[in-house]
């Protein structure tokens, strides 16, 4: 099962493997497999030349990968230098990190391009104005169920994020709480309602510290991996008569297989 396991991606593993059913079938694939391989010993499977060439193939890959994770181990500064030299970038790069114009606001959608989808929003329309609650009325009745269960928040974005429609009402909103008029979209029919606005500005460091980070960390992993394969490539020897003859072969069973 660790097999399976250390294949899956970390980020689902908390949730596929606390669920007993998916554990077990894994536990039962793992067994399944083990008892293959024990059976194709016992008929010398093991002995056949193009297996022993897998199986040399996949040991070559799983030493390389965990070569590859040691040299990014190593390779990676501590935290505090990562976080200095996303500092620097940052200080070095100031344009990069201006933010237009952002506003955030709720919406509420109804689904459809019908007359009937129209009624149904334009009635949410009404009961906002009348002093309905946006939020109450998002969870009951919006489409869109992630924000929904937020009240119809979709947090702060910037032009370019949302389709052209959407994104032109939002903008053309002004102060906190304003609700704009039907919005149609391709996904339904969609009332706005502003909560908040952010003129253009300087992203602080805070804000791109963690994006930073991970940019650096990267970037150290990946020069020291093409590092350690240059060392690798100025040390082979490539035999270019024996490459030139297996590709021949090739194009001459391709030939005769015309």
């Amino acid at each position: 099962m660790q097999a399976d396991s250390v294949r899956m991606p970390p980020e689902m593993r908390s949730v596929v493997l606390q669920k007993p059913e998916t554990v077990l079938q894994v536990a039962s694939n793992l067994y399944a497999r083990r008892v293959f391989a024990e059976k194709a010993l016992v008929e010398g499977l093991d002995k056949d030349p193009q297996v022993q060439a897998i199986l040399k193939v996949a040991r070559d890959k799983i030493l390389s990968d965990a070569m590859l994770e040691y040299i990014d181990k190593k390779s990676v500064p501590d935290d505090a230098a990562l976080e200095g030299l996303a500092r620097n970038i940052y200080r070095a790069n100031p344009d990069r990190f201006k933010a237009g114009e952002e506003v955030s606001v709720s919406h509420i959608m109804i689904s459809g391009d019908s007359p009937e989808s129209r009624a149904k929003a334009q009635q949410v329309l009404d009961e906002l104005k009348k002093g309905a609650d946006f939020a109450v009325l998002a969870k009951e009745r919006s489409a869109d169920t992630g924000s929904a269960a937020k009240g119809g928040d979709l947090g702060f974005f910037g032009k370019g994020r949302m389709v052209p429609p959407f994104e032109t009402a939002a903008f053309a909103l002004q102060k906190p709480g304003d609700l704009s008029d039907l919005v149609q979209t391709q996904f339904g029919f969609h009332v706005l309602k502003l909560n908040d606005k952010r003129a253009p500005r300087l992203r602080s460091f805070d804000e791109v510290k963690d994006e930073l980070v991970k940019e650096v960390r990267t970037k150290a992993a990946q020069d020291a991996r093409a590092a350690e394969a240059e060392k690798i490539q100025q040390s082979a020897k490539v035999n270019q008569d024996a490459v030139n003859a297996f590709a021949e072969s090739y194009k001459q069973a391709g030939s005769a297989g015309k």
